[in-house]
């Protein structure tokens, strides 16, 4: 059965005149009134009663209607839907995050501006560690992803800038330098550092090492944290020391204080990443407004 007859009986049962439809469909009367004899032949019982100055629906024309308003509302919305998905507008964006980014409060303020400008998208989030996000991007099971650079491999994706954020330095409230507003990592060469897992953050994890060992802290000491957010957690428990990003500082904990740090710059890129050769209008639209 073809949508224009369910479109053609529609027209007459609001109308109750085959002429005033034929109007409103702009068609010729007769060629409705021989649609509707096909779809009553296809039905296989009359739908409507012919008079003298219009048309009344019989029972099994009653129920017809009611049945056709949806099935037309459906196959409007089915066809709106893939219009809008196809624009961008619609249909949904898996989106990913790592624990350190979901501090940052651009982050989210991006996320709320797509939302309003293209409410009609589902925006689904994921939290994980950035070999996580990294490899759910590849295989397709999120479109986009904030992830934390230096990341080996991030390169094999496309990658936009968000924001460079420095790193800061996270002691206890009772330690004898917690005072000071900034502090160099020599200083804290008898305290133990508190890192979280390679596979977190590996170019992140690579830089914070590093510039330990580049400051003389044995590394042998070090505390293990299962995130870059809670190791500070550990630090307010008196394990050690931590270097996280300035936008962890929001978390506020009690027992921790943070200080900038000097003697040597150290710096972690936020950015988008999504596959090269990308189609989603979705994706297209969220990095258009990045």
């Amino acid at each position: 059965m073809e949508l224009r007859y369910l479109r053609y009986f529609v027209a007459v049962a609001q109308t109750r005149h085959f002429t005033r439809a034929a109007e409103m469909l702009g068609i010729s009367q007769p060629p409705l009134s021989q649609q509707i004899q096909r779809l009553e032949r296809e039905v296989g019982t009359p739908l409507l009663h012919r008079l003298t100055r219009g048309v009344e629906l019989t029972q099994a024309g009653e129920a017809f209607y009611q049945d056709a308003c949806q099935i037309l509302a459906q196959s409007d919305a089915a066809l709106e839907k893939a219009r809008g998905i196809a624009r961008g507008v619609n249909g949904k964006l898996s989106l990913g995050i790592t624990s350190s980014n979901a501090f940052h409060p651009q982050v989210f303020s991006m996320l709320r501006e797509f939302q309003a400008r293209y409410p009609a998208i589902d925006l689904q989030q994921k939290e994980a560690n950035m070999a996580g996000l990294m490899q759910d991007l590849e295989e397709g099971m999120l479109d986009v992803a904030f992830v934390r650079l230096p990341c080996e491999s991030s390169k094999s994706f496309n990658l936009k800038l968000i924001d460079e954020e420095p790193m800061v330095i996270a002691v206890h409230r009772d330690h004898p330098l917690a005072a000071r507003d900034t502090l160099t990592l020599q200083a804290l060469r008898d305290v133990p550092p508190i890192l979280f897992p390679q596979d977190v953050a590996p170019g992140l994890y690579e830089l914070v090492f590093n510039a330990c060992l580049r400051a003389g802290i044995n590394m042998k000491t070090k505390r293990q944290a299962s995130q870059i957010s809670s190791s500070l957690s550990m630090v307010a428990a008196g394990f050690g020391f931590a270097l996280v990003p300035e936008s962890l500082t929001s978390l506020s904990l009690p027992g921790v204080t943070f200080h900038s740090l000097s003697g040597q710059e150290l710096k972690t890129d936020i950015a988008l990443a999504w596959r090269k050769f990308e189609r989603s209008p979705a994706v297209k639209r969220f990095v258009e407004m990045l």
